[in-house]
């Protein structure tokens, strides 16, 4: 799950984009203004900032120019959001380090689909596998569901690892003996099957992912 801080003053704009991210799954946190958004921001550590410009005290512009200065902060993907629409003001933030500029007033349909847009590219770039509560740190060797580590062996951390990234596809017995075990020991093609049912176990309320097609194999079917 993907964490989201929306820093906004207008109460109605910042509501909105709440009930709509919830609604697509996000976990969303929000600041009224870029003093309180610091605070949170020592406990809470969003994939992306949702950030107005105009905003009572620290202004947006400076705050984006504080955390791209700050290490733990200069990763994290921002959106601005403002009703400021001069080229000189976008383009001098796109420079700063914002990731994208909505003008005010905006289409939540887009702003949403452009979050999306931005956070698959962020999955790809950190090498993060991510499905329905489902996600895999490629990088650590880290499972998770619903946010709560997922203890996988490695040879299970491998299948789901080869399922995410290959949605809706259904690979044999044989394929999947071959790719994740790679015939280093001489073990029958069942040594599958006892794979997946403890898979579909530790998966608990998401185990329907994995599909099973009759004579044939698996696969995650998204």
């Amino acid at each position: 799950m993907f964490n989201i801080l929306i820093v906004e003053d207008e109460e109605t704009i910042s509501h909105l984009i709440e009930f709509n991210l919830n609604k697509e799954g996000f976990r969303t946190v929000v600041a009224e203004d870029a003093n309180y958004a610091m605070l949170l921001l020592k406990d809470f550590i969003p994939n992306l900032i949702i950030l107005d410009l105009m905003l009572p005290g620290l202004q947006g512009e400076d705050f984006l120019r504080l955390i791209k200065t700050k290490k733990e902060y200069k990763d994290i993907a921002v959106i601005i959001l403002s009703a400021k629409s001069q080229e000189s003001v976008i383009t001098k933030l796109l420079t700063d380090g914002a990731d994208d500029y909505i003008v005010k007033p905006f289409s939540i349909k887009v702003l949403i689909a452009k979050i999306k847009a931005l956070l698959r590219r962020i999955e790809k770039k950190d090498n993060i596998l991510r499905y329905d509560g489902i996600e895999l740190d490629l990088n650590t060797f880290s499972a998770y569901l619903d946010n709560k580590t997922l203890d996988l062996t490695t040879k299970e951390f491998e299948l789901v690892s080869l399922f995410l990234s290959n949605p809706n596809k259904i690979f044999s017995r044989e394929e999947l003996f071959s790719r994740i075990w790679g015939y280093e020991n001489q073990v029958q093609t069942r040594t599958v099957d006892v794979h997946i049912s403890s898979l579909r176990k530790k998966l608990s309320s998401k185990a329907n992912i994995i599909k099973s097609k009759p004579k044939v194999g698996y696969g995650f079917i998204l």
